[in-house]
């Protein structure tokens, strides 16, 4: 099997997101929603997003900013009130989460627009959303500027909403199922947890176990 050798170099910023987007999937999905400096809530889905440490328990977004380079609304909340929540998308919220991502003037409540419900932030000022089935709460850590087009965003957890059906306050354990969060693709395309399998790593005995006799033989 051959493959292609892609020289970032050489591809233009365009042909080298949609190599990333179509290959890097699926990609966790994080809703966030802010709030301006004069108080108007903000939503909008990035999917250059995953949680990067547990020990502090952080998350990171990928930002690009508009193509004149100045600022979208939620990277501006955040240099503005140093917070912001990120919101799990399930299935149910499709659509509501593709009305959010429509180019809607700044200024304009994304949660409104998509019928959404607000609920405040119960230890920082940006809000949640109700139907989401997870929201996480998070106070900006850092910020990198990656190029005068994107920069990445790191927050720190201080607070999560669970849904009471999707957590064991047990074990900590989720349900994927009852989560049921989806994932983006390439272009329009989106994927579901649900095509979900276990496989356990193997310990380093058991991996040599099996290689010994195929080693023993090669002799």
């Amino acid at each position: 099997m051959t493959h292609h050798a892609l020289n970032f170099a050489e591809l233009t910023p365009r042909d080298a997101y949609k190599v990333m987007i179509g290959t890097i999937v699926p990609r966790p999905i994080a809703w966030v929603t802010t709030v301006s400096p004069e108080g108007v809530y903000n939503a909008a889905p990035y999917s250059f997003f995953n949680c990067l440490s547990a020990d502090p328990p952080i998350l990171a977004l990928g930002v690009e900013n508009k193509p004149d380079r100045s600022f979208k609304d939620t990277a501006w909340n955040i240099r503005m009130t140093e917070c912001f929540t990120v919101n799990i998308v399930d299935r149910a919220n499709v659509e509501a989460m593709a009305v959010t991502a429509a180019n809607f003037a700044s200024g304009i409540d994304e949660l409104k627009m998509a019928g959404l419900t607000a609920v405040a932030g119960e230890n920082i000022a940006a809000p949640r959303i109700a139907e989401a089935p997870v929201s996480f709460e998070c106070r900006r850590y850092l910020n990198i500027a990656v190029s005068s087009a994107r920069e990445i965003i790191l927050g720190q957890i201080v607070t999560a909403h669970v849904r009471d059906d999707v957590i064991d306050l047990d074990t900590f354990y989720s349900d994927h199922e009852r989560l049921d969060a989806i994932g983006r693709m390439g272009g329009n395309g989106y994927a579901g947890t649900l095509d979900y399998f276990d496989h356990p790593t193997p310990s380093a005995g058991d991996v040599l176990a099996r290689t010994q006799p195929v080693r023993a033989a090669a002799k």
